[in-house]
């Protein structure tokens, strides 16, 4: 019989996902994949075509939450120092002192992040594994709670760098949010003055509070069965003929964080199958590189395709 693993998580989870939904029109899936990367500790690729909010869902995360938010536009003049911050002479003092720059926020929002160069993308890297960032020979530490929400467009590659796989690894999950419903359009035809909105919305959780949820994702139980399932999905990706380069060890550990936090969100302290099943896409697919040969071009529809295919190969602990 499941619990609660921290009082009232259901609820905090429940009035966080309705503050996200007052602003941004999606579906509830793009929501849940979202919040679950939070809770896991995890950074979020939001990687779709222009013009259907990829920026909004990261702007509203980050207000719907009592935390530090910077966005910074990725340009290709944009420098590791306009992100990492500085040191600057202090006259007065005859001595250095360090100016830190965007990325020491709680929630840092990266758009269009694919078009600065590899050199900027790289200054990422400390940041998003090890919570801290050197320079001048000292480690600054980031805050407790620390995310990277980054968006890129897969449609537009001119005077773009793609992502190399170490970069891509350092984010939990990549989603999309695609083309909304009917309904949701014409609800979003029907928005007035949604700046205004955004600016006036009230944050559902507070720092201690998320960070409470990400202990307490730390804490779902995972039986043998699970963990035994997910190295077969591992070994499954690495000996597949379409796949060139399988799932990692450090992958397997992410798929298996996802889980966990997944598992919460749905108001278990226990995880299932069905846990690693719903979140295997998005922390698999951009992980592997495919078999040009078989699927062409490697676009995230074939590599969404692929994991999928592997998913239905592996049998799922009863």
């Amino acid at each position: 019989m499941s619990r609660p693993v921290v009082e009232g998580a259901g609820e905090k989870i429940e009035r966080l996902a309705a503050n996200i939904n007052e602003i941004f029109v999606g579906t509830p899936q793009v929501v849940t994949l979202t919040v679950v990367a939070l809770f896991a500790r995890g950074h979020l690729l939001i990687e779709d075509v222009p013009g259907i909010g990829k920026t909004l869902l990261g702007v509203v995360l980050a207000r719907s939450m009592e935390a530090s938010f910077r966005r910074i536009q990725f340009t290709n003049d944009l420098l590791p120092s306009d992100i990492l911050g500085s040191s600057i002479l202090n006259q007065k003092e005859h001595s250095f002192e360090f100016r830190p720059g965007p990325i020491f926020s709680n929630v840092v929002l990266a758009d269009e992040i694919n078009r600065t160069t590899p050199k900027t993308q790289s200054a990422l890297l400390e940041a998003m594994n090890d919570l801290q960032v050197s320079i001048d020979g000292k480690t600054h530490a980031l805050p407790s709670l620390f995310m990277v929400i980054a968006t890129q467009n897969p449609v537009e590659y001119h005077g773009t760098y793609p992502l190399p796989e170490a970069q891509l690894d350092r984010f939990l999950m990549r989603i999309r949010i695609g083309y909304p419903s009917v309904e949701n359009e014409k609800r979003i035809l029907k928005e007035k003055d949604l700046a205004a909105r955004i600016q006036a919305l009230k944050p559902a959780l507070k720092v201690d509070e998320v960070l409470a949820l990400q202990k307490a994702a730390d804490e779902v139980r995972v039986d043998e069965s699970i963990l035994d399932y997910t190295v077969r999905i591992a070994e499954a990706t690495r000996k597949a003929g379409a796949v060139k380069l399988g799932l990692s060890p450090r992958g397997a550990l992410s798929l298996v964080r996802a889980a966990r936090a997944f598992a919460l969100v749905a108001g278990r302290d226990y995880c299932i199958p069905d846990d690693v099943k719903a979140v295997a896409v998005p922390v698999v697919s951009h992980r592997l590189i495919l078999d040009t040969s078989l699927y062409g071009v490697a676009k995230l529809d074939a590599m969404e395709e692929a994991v999928a295919a592997i998913i239905r190969t592996v049998p799922a602990p009863s």
